[in-house]
């Protein structure tokens, strides 16, 4: 039997501002969104181009406090061919990533930066 990745989902307290960083920092377009007012929570998915799987950002509406991440070093990972230029492409942007970092005895192979609401996004060079 053979499985298909369709999505993973993330909970954010502002869709809008979560939508935003993940479209203007990484190119990703709203590929649709369900909204579900009697239910107070609003679903919207998220694709890269070229890719079918989508990243499900949901948003409860009556969500008062941040959700709390855990400590565990969970994140998600994109691809990039110019990982120099991103990474300064997201310092310019504001968005403080953290060091191009390697693989011990490798160069600069990935960073990471983080999404509004403190999940890891790991980008690395293809």
């Amino acid at each position: 039997m053979s499985y298909k990745m369709i999505h993973s989902c993330i909970r954010v307290m502002n869709l809008e501002k979560s939508e935003a960083f993940y479209c203007q920092a990484l190119g990703f377009e709203v590929a649709r969104r369900k909204e579900y007012p009697e239910h107070k929570f609003t679903l919207s998915y998220l694709r890269s181009a070229g890719s079918d799987f989508e990243l499900e950002l949901t948003w409860n509406h009556d969500q008062q406090e941040p959700y709390t991440l855990g400590n565990g070093y969970s994140h998600l990972a994109v691809g990039v061919v110019d990982l120099e230029a991103s990474h300064q492409r997201h310092e310019e942007m504001g968005l403080s990533p953290k060091p191009l970092k390697g693989l011990p005895g490798q160069g600069a192979r990935f960073y990471f930066l983080a999404d509004p609401d403190g999940y890891l996004v790991e980008v690395v060079k293809l």
